[in-house]
């Protein structure tokens, strides 16, 4: 191990930045939106969390950053931890684009500042407090909801990307909340996704989303009409496990021609998958939703201990006289709000 002994006259820089690099990191994207409403973002592996009550994080925004000028103004910002397939995404982030926005879909939950929909684990915050450090600003947080999912980081270390291995533990379940899935209908078909497992599943997203974008896998996005999209069902599966928040929404026209990912795929109503949906809980879901999909009346069920509720929306709904026309958005994140 190398020691420096006496007080050294200077500091090389590049050996510095090479000896601060040996540390392993994982890498983020910050985001936040500047002065006009525009959403800006940069990649930054200088993150650590500051406290549990309060809760508390920070950051290093250099000040050679395009866009430190909106950091260092704005009242909020987020923090998004990347995963191992994203790579490409910190790319990105990382570049001088100007549209860095464009292939990656993002939302908005608490505070206004662009969350990342696909990521390892987002917090957004408000700004805490802003401390001048040589040719950085450190940005404390205050941390306002935040979000996780159980993928495997994506770590930085020496100038480079580094793959971690990261089994989960027994005891860290994927979700303490809610996993928010859609019924998305196309023309009497309804949208279904492969897991891991070859399960098909309802596609999911990190909570419910706001600008009509339902994620796909690899940054992609599905619109929807964000006006008609409706609660449908609120369960859990069991006790420990995640619950659900189902919403039933439409295809927009504008996505009818698009290319889905391959574990994606429309089944008409009639040819739905059954024996390959893994739970009871969801197989019920898809048996009530053809059923009242036949007599164009809709239903919202509430699990309770006793067996449910179920409680019919009477009047006809914005889209049910057009369902036959154009009927129809982490990886499952969880959310939790301080």
């Amino acid at each position: 191990m190398s020691t420096i002994t006496g007080q050294p006259a200077s500091i090389d820089p590049l050996a510095l930045r090479k000896a601060f690099g040996t540390f392993v990191t994982g890498v983020t994207v910050l985001t936040t939106v500047d002065a006009d409403g525009q959403p800006r973002g940069m990649t930054a592996n200088s993150f650590t969390s500051v406290s549990l009550d309060p809760p508390l994080l920070l950051v290093c925004v250099g000040k050679s950053a395009s866009s430190y000028s909106a950091f260092s103004s704005a009242d909020s910002f987020a923090v998004n931890f990347l995963h191992e397939d994203q790579t490409a995404l910190s790319g990105v982030f990382a570049s001088k684009s100007p549209d860095k926005f464009a292939s990656a879909s993002h939302n908005v939950v608490h505070t206004g500042a662009p969350v990342l929909n696909d990521c390892l684990t987002w917090f957004d915050c408000t700004v805490h407090q802003r401390v001048d450090a040589g040719d950085h600003l450190i940005l404390i947080g205050a941390v306002q909801a935040f979000g996780t999912s159980p993928a495997a980081p994506l770590g930085f270390c020496r100038g480079r990307y580094a793959l971690v291995k990261d089994p989960l533990p027994p005891e860290w379940l994927a979700s303490h909340g809610m996993i928010v899935s859609y019924l998305v209908e196309d023309d009497g078909k309804l949208l279904l996704c492969r897991d891991k497992d070859g399960a098909w599943m309802l596609p999911a997203a990190p909570r419910r989303i706001a600008d009509g974008k339902l994620p796909l896998a690899g940054g992609d996005t599905l619109a929807l009409l964000p006006d008609d999209t409706f609660l449908y069902s609120v369960f859990d599966v069991a006790d420990g496990d995640p619950g659900y928040l189902i919403y039933r929404a439409r295809l927009a026209p504008s996505a009818q021609e698009h290319q889905l990912p391959e574990n994606f795929r429309f089944f008409p109503l009639d040819q739905l998958p059954f024996d390959d949906v893994p739970t009871r809980e969801l197989r019920a879901v898809l048996r009530r939703y053809v059923g009242e999909s036949a007599r164009r009346r809709f239903g919202i069920y509430m699990d309770s201990h006793d067996g449910g509720r179920l409680a019919m929306v009477d009047g006809v709904m914005p889209w049910a006289s057009t369902l036959h026309a154009a009927t129809p958005t982490l990886k499952g994140q969880d959310e939790n709000h301080c």
